[in-house]
């Protein structure tokens, strides 16, 4: 194996967090601002890129780029590596950033790759390597909105990823289609072949209410669709909170002091 071999375990139910177990040694690496809490003897470092082998083999150059794919999927330009450098096992957690699922993917098992949302990877084993998949038609993608820039997680190690709400697995059988809402997909297997497609009829794409794409995808292979996509969660509380000058009943408060705290009232 490229990757390191680490061992790990899931806690809760709709807010969950994964507590990965480090042999001396061994590395994780996971996005800025994911980290739960960690043992003693673990050493913390911020790198550009991911740490993988494709990153490091191009020197300077190839963190850059690898640093530069996840700017382009609106991550951070950094990753955090977290070393066990103890002489027993150590432990370190990463936590859900919204209510949902982790998802514990072991690469080896599906040939090496899964295709993600660009804001599912949570953490991985050191020398998985975090890229971007990009639709083949760039004309849709560039108007499909969540369906066009997805991250690509490729090595032989262990990956965690987050999805919203409850999490449906499905196997698409060769030739079988299901089409999913661009924000729905939450990860599917490299070898699932997938297209951003319009919504035909205009009345359809004003008045549907479902989005004006959705992904189709074509089997062999696993899909993984999510229940609550966050641009869902944010837009359904961001419409339910009282504008300024409007209603001062129930809800009131909280808009109050959301707005407080976030600088929406700056008087």
């Amino acid at each position: 194996m490229n990757n390191h071999e680490i061992d790990y375990t899931l806690y809760g139910d709709d807010m969950q967090f994964v507590e990965v177990e480090l042999d001396p040694d061994e590395t994780v690496i996971a996005e800025a601002g994911g980290l739960m809490m960690m043992e003693d003897n673990i050493r913390m470092e911020t790198i550009f890129g991911d740490g993988s082998s494709s990153s490091n083999d191009g020197g300077i150059v190839g963190k850059l780029i690898g640093a530069g794919k996840r700017v382009v999927t609106g991550e951070s330009l950094f990753m955090t590596t977290f070393t066990n450098e103890g002489n027993g096992k150590k432990r370190v957690s990463f936590a859900s950033p919204y209510p949902g699922k982790i998802i514990p993917m072991d690469l080896s098992e599906i040939n090496g790759k899964l295709i993600c949302q660009k804001d599912a990877f949570l953490a991985a084993a050191k020398g998985v390597s975090i890229g971007v998949e990009f639709q083949r038609k760039i004309g849709t993608g560039f108007f499909g909105g969540e369906g066009f820039i997805m991250q690509k997680l490729e090595g032989d190690g262990m990956a965690f990823i987050h999805a919203g709400g409850t999490i449906h697995k499905k196997e698409l059988e060769p030739g079988e289609t299901l089409r999913v809402d661009t924000g729905c997909l939450a990860a599917m297997t490299g070898e699932v072949d997938y297209d951003v497609e319009f919504v035909g009829g205009v009345k359809t794409a004003l008045f549907g209410g479902e989005g004006v794409f959705f992904v189709t995808l074509r089997g062999p292979g696993t899909v993984w669709v999510q229940t609550l996509p966050f641009s869902r969660l944010a837009s359904r509380v961001f419409a339910a909170m009282p504008q300024e000058g409007g209603s001062k009943g129930e809800g009131s408060l909280a808009g109050s002091l959301f707005n407080n705290i976030f600088g929406g009232d700056r008087r």
